[in-house]
């Protein structure tokens, strides 16, 4: 079965995390937008599915259906890949893990955008400073520990998140800690000792010779500022100590 791909061409973006399932799996998928152009997602926009359209990139097209949302469409691939668990509980546990990641997501994103998405950073500067002095300083920490956590309570040993295989939700987590790497640099090296399962989970995926290569390829863009994450300097800040949480979400 061919797979076909549609986002945005000049980002990794949230199409990333799709694209690396697909990456691990060595089946054929055509990166429509990268091979025709951004007109080529535009027209399949308006015309895939008119009585289930996508909101917006990525979705995929596979069989005749037409799956939007990341998250949504890495559960559809999931079992079809082999990155998901056989039995239900697994894969809703998976999916779980997937949509919390595409949480930590968001708010990466709208450090640099917090008013507005059709705004430029330039013109939402000093909110940007304000919500990514709560990320850095709050939030970004919770989120890591809690991933921490699932590996260290994995009853299967900490190597996955979830039970003794590699799973979507694994490759994404290797996806969100690259962008905050890139995005948070400072941020997050204050916090890596602390993560030790989670941080070899990520070098893990690194290696594994599919990923690899692609990550050596021309496929795989490199970070930008047009992109989920970005690295604005004076948005990484340096921390001194841990944060007291009162929120519980």
């Amino acid at each position: 079965m061919t797979y076909q791909l549609y986002y945005w061409p000049g980002i990794q973006g949230r199409g990333e995390f799709v694209r690396l399932a697909l990456e691990e799996s060595g089946v054929d998928y055509q990166d429509v937008a990268r091979e025709e152009g951004s007109p080529a997602l535009m027209a399949a926009m308006g015309q895939r599915d008119a009585a289930h359209p996508p909101f917006a990139p990525p979705f995929l097209v596979s069989d005749g259906l037409v799956i939007g949302q990341t998250a949504n469409i890495l559960y559809f691939l999931g079992p079809r890949l082999g990155l998901a668990p056989a039995e239900e509980a697994g894969r809703c546990w998976v999916n779980q893990l997937q949509l919390t990641i595409a949480d930590m997501v968001t708010e990466a994103h709208d450090t640099h955008h917090p008013v507005a998405s059709g705004m430029y950073y330039d013109d939402q500067k000093s909110e940007a400073l304000r919500r990514a002095r709560d990320f850095t300083d709050a939030r970004m920490e919770k989120f890591l520990r809690y991933f921490e956590g699932i590996l260290q309570a994995n009853p299967d040993g900490p190597d996955y998140l979830a039970g003794a295989a590699l799973s979507y939700a694994d490759l994404s987590m290797f996806q969100l800690v690259e962008g905050l790497k890139y995005a948070f640099p400072k941020a997050l090296s204050h916090l890596a000792p602390g993560l030790p399962h989670l941080m070899a989970l990520h070098d893990a995926v690194a290696r594994r010779p599919r990923i690899a290569a692609y990550l050596q390829s021309p496929r795989r863009l490199p970070f930008n500022e047009q992109g989920i994450f970005r690295h604005y300097p004076e948005l990484d800040a340096d921390r001194e100590a841990p944060q007291t949480y009162a929120n519980p979400t």
